[in-house]
C-alpha cells in the first residue's frame, strides 16, 4: 500500500495559478492593463514614474512567472520520469 501524499500549499497554488494564466482571459486581462496604462500616459504627462510603474510591475510579474514555469516543468518532469521508471 502507498503511503499518502500530501501536496504542499506552494503546490496547489503553483497549480491554479498555472492554469489561470494559461486561460485567454488572463491575456485579455493583461492586455487590458496595458492597454490602460497607455492611456493614462497623457494624464501623467509621461513621466518617469509612469514609466517605472510599468517596469516594475512587468519585472515582478516575470519573475514570479519564471518561478512558476520551473515549478510546472519539474513536476511535469517528475512525473515523466517516475512513469518511465514504473
Amino acid at each position: 500500500m502507498s503511503k499518502p501524499s500530501t501536496v504542499s500549499v506552494f503546490t496547489r497554488f503553483a497549480k491554479w495559478a498555472a492554469r489561470a494564466t494559461g486561460k485567454p482571459g488572463a491575456f485579455v486581462g493583461a492586455a487590458a492593463i496595458i492597454v490602460l496604462w497607455m492611456l493614462s500616459g497623457p494624464i501623467f504627462d509621461f513621466s518617469d514614474t509612469w514609466q517605472l510603474v510599468i517596469n516594475t510591475g512587468t519585472t515582478i510579474i516575470t519573475f514570479l512567472m519564471v518561478v512558476l514555469i520551473q515549478n510546472t516543468q519539474n513536476r511535469d518532469t517528475e512525473a515523466m520520469q517516475s512513469s518511465w521508471m514504473s
